[in-house]
């Protein structure tokens, strides 16, 4: 569980509902059913209109990323490789066959997969390079998502709020009704400003960084893997990928 997000999420939360009660506001009246349906059902239609449905899919299930990071443990690759290495060097790369069936990572079996067919290093530094490549354009796409809900959602908090005085404007004559329709108004613009600065783009934000991370971790198993290939001494593999664990 990432902690500091639950935590920021919290805080900053508290801090527009606790600031509107302490200025003398009733908490009831930030929750308003049709600003939020306004704001975040526009929000997300017009996010569907920009982007394609598999990014659109991918960028949803990424949202878990916030709450639950994926594990990327540097230094467990860096031993993994530098045992391969070794393993190689004294076995040869066919040696390297029985580690394939235990393999999850799709990445990594197909890279390993190479080296123990005898691919040439460049032709395996290649392949895994435009696997990268296709791996973090995807991903950067899906991750967009959040970040174009961030831009859009402040544009429906105006249009809600435009929506609320429509409404307040047909019912002048009937003061009842005036409460009402100025609530939805605000509210609505509260809801656009508030999400895209205290989710939509902090998520965006995360994401991407969380995206820098894999493809460093790919990148780290690519140069494993060329090095491995090429037949190095497994120090010189150590050294060269000693970099990767200061990201």
């Amino acid at each position: 569980m990432d902690k500091i997000s639950v935590l920021g999420l919290i805080l900053g939360l508290s801090a527009i509902v606790l600031g509107h009660w302490l200025e003398g506001g009733q908490i009831g009246s930030l929750v308003q059913f049709t600003a939020f349906f306004i704001v975040i059902g526009g929000t997300m239609g017009a996010v569907m209109v920009q982007t394609e449905m598999r990014h659109f899919v991918v960028g949803l299930k990424m949202l878990r990323w916030i709450f639950l990071p994926p594990v990327m443990d540097f230094r467990k690759i860096l031993a993994t490789l530098m045992n391969w290495g070794n393993q190689a060097r004294r076995g040869g790369l066919l040696a390297l066959e029985a580690y394939l069936t235990s393999e999850k990572d799709p990445f990594v079996k197909r890279g390993l997969t190479m080296v123990v067919d005898g691919a040439e290093p460049e032709m395996v530094r290649r392949a895994l390079e435009l696997d990268i490549d296709a791996y973090e354009d995807q991903a950067r796409a899906a991750a967009k998502v959040w970040e174009s809900a961030g831009g859009y959602s402040p544009t429906f908090g105006i249009l809600g709020a435009v929506l609320g005085l429509i409404h307040v404007m047909e019912n002048l004559t009937d003061p009842s009704k005036l409460g009402a329709g100025i609530a939805v108004a605000f509210v609505a613009t509260i809801y656009g400003v508030g999400a895209a600065n205290l989710f939509f783009l902090p998520v965006a934000n995360k994401l991407k960084h969380y995206i820098m991370l894999e493809v460093r971790r790919r990148e780290m198993v690519a140069e494993g893997l060329v090095t491995i290939a090429n037949g190095e001494n497994p120090r010189l593999l150590e050294n060269k990928l000693a970099g990767f664990l200061h990201h």
